[in-house]
């Protein structure tokens, strides 16, 4: 070819630019030639594939459109184009050469990145990937890839082998682990935490020190991020799910029971011992008037065995109204349709440290949901500081304006 146009351009007359010349033209045509059999390629393999894929019922023909690897594969045909012209041209047929095969690397490295990106795509499309996420995996080998990519296309450039470039690389082993010291933590993060299936997507995670509370909703070999209730999104790095304490709550949206931990204090001054009056009042009570009974045919079959003086209600065994209205809220409970019956369910006495006498409420709802359970559990406290006064008790609360102004004889 080249002889060809040489001999034209030299019977025209071109005198010492015979050669720039000729070799312009070939290297236009070059290029009119790669574009040409670009755009057929694009219109027969991208085009084409693209209107076969809408057809279809599967997704990964679709997503492998999405990425683009159609479309990168269509680029394969300039460097074969280049590979074949390169033997007419005998004094520029290695730089032909050369071009051709710097092209067939970068497209090896971006169709194989399309296919990687692909295939995390598609696995996400499954529930294990919830169990198993891969990204980190993923994300590493792309960088393996980028980086033996860029080896062997210096090496073409500079006419080294590869190898010697890998060599040299590995003398800089130091500053490579101090530049990518996060990719590193956060791929070992991110196999511990899939090996041990501490953390999947869709959890609920708490960790206050980095302001998280919400949904996993992406895993990364470097960051992990959590929606928050309030829409944010917070990036965690991974290695810190490893090195520092976080809650999953997984186990409750298991169970399908979230808990209700919750106390209130009480008033010290109306705490007391029941005469017969206030039972007769709390025998009308229909979750407790049983336990009454029970408890008080037990205390004077004990009573009578001691042989107390029973004119005094100090002597013997008696019933309080803060015990009483302790089993009245375990029963409450038990009948609520909204506790589950089948976890722990309790309510104690914690440790008194001057500020009343704490209650607290042990027992899970139904339901996980967020909304109901506030529902639910403000339904349950309304409900006890109204009755609360049945059983001439009060709940504990610090003086405020009003009462010192009423100690005081102010209105």
């Amino acid at each position: 070819m080249f002889e060809f146009v040489f001999d034209i351009i030299k019977k025209i007359g071109a005198g010492s630019y015979t050669n720039l010349i000729a070799y312009t033209i070939i290297f236009i045509f070059i290029l009119i030639i790669c574009i040409v059999i670009k755009l057929i390629s694009k219109v027969a393999l991208v085009r084409i594939m693209t209107k076969i894929t809408k057809q279809t019922k599967y997704k990964w023909d679709d997503i492998l459109v999405k990425n683009k690897f159609f479309h990168r594969l269509s680029w394969l045909s300039i460097p074969v184009i280049l590979k074949i012209i390169s033997g007419n041209l005998p004094n520029y047929n290695s730089l032909l050469e050369k071009i051709a095969d710097i092209i067939l690397i970068l497209l090896f490295v971006f169709i194989t990145s399309s296919l990687i990106n692909s295939f995390d795509e598609i696995y996400r499309g499954f529930e294990v990937s919830k169990v198993r996420p891969i990204k980190g995996l993923l994300q590493v080998a792309k960088v393996v890839l980028f980086i033996i990519g860029s080896v062997i296309l210096i090496s073409l450039l500079i006419g080294e082998n590869p190898i010697v470039l890998l060599g040299g690389i590995g003398a800089l082993t130091a500053i490579i682990s101090l530049i990518f010291k996060d990719a590193i933590l956060g791929f070992v993060a991110g196999i511990q935490l899939t090996a041990n299936d501490m953390i999947r997507i869709g959890d609920w995670i708490e960790m206050p020190k980095h302001s998280a509370d919400g949904i996993v909703i992406d895993l990364s070999l470097t960051t992990v991020k959590v929606q928050n209730f309030d829409y944010t999104v917070t990036a965690v790095p991974a290695y810190s799910l490893v090195s520092d304490s976080f809650i999953n709550w997984r186990g409750m949206e298991k169970l399908g029971g979230r808990r209700i931990k919750r106390s209130f204090n009480i008033d010290t001054e109306g705490v007391k011992l029941c005469e017969n009056d206030m039972l007769n009042k709390l025998r009308k009570i229909t979750l407790i008037n049983e336990y009454i009974d029970n408890k008080l045919v037990e205390i004077n079959d004990y009573n009578n065995e001691l042989g107390a003086d029973m004119t005094t209600l100090v002597n013997g065994k008696h019933l309080t109204n803060l015990g009483t209205f302790r089993i009245y809220i375990y029963e409450y409970l038990k009948k609520n349709p909204h506790i589950r019956k089948d976890m722990p369910l309790m309510v104690r006495q914690l440790k008194y440290e001057g500020e009343g006498i704490p209650l607290e409420l042990y027992a899970f709802t139904n339901t996980i949901k967020w909304e109901e359970y506030e529902g639910i559990q403000a339904d349950i406290f309304d409900h006890l500081y109204s009755v609360i006064s049945e059983f001439e008790l009060s709940i504990y609360q610090q003086p405020t304006g009003r009462d010192i102004r009423i100690s005081l004889g102010k209105k």
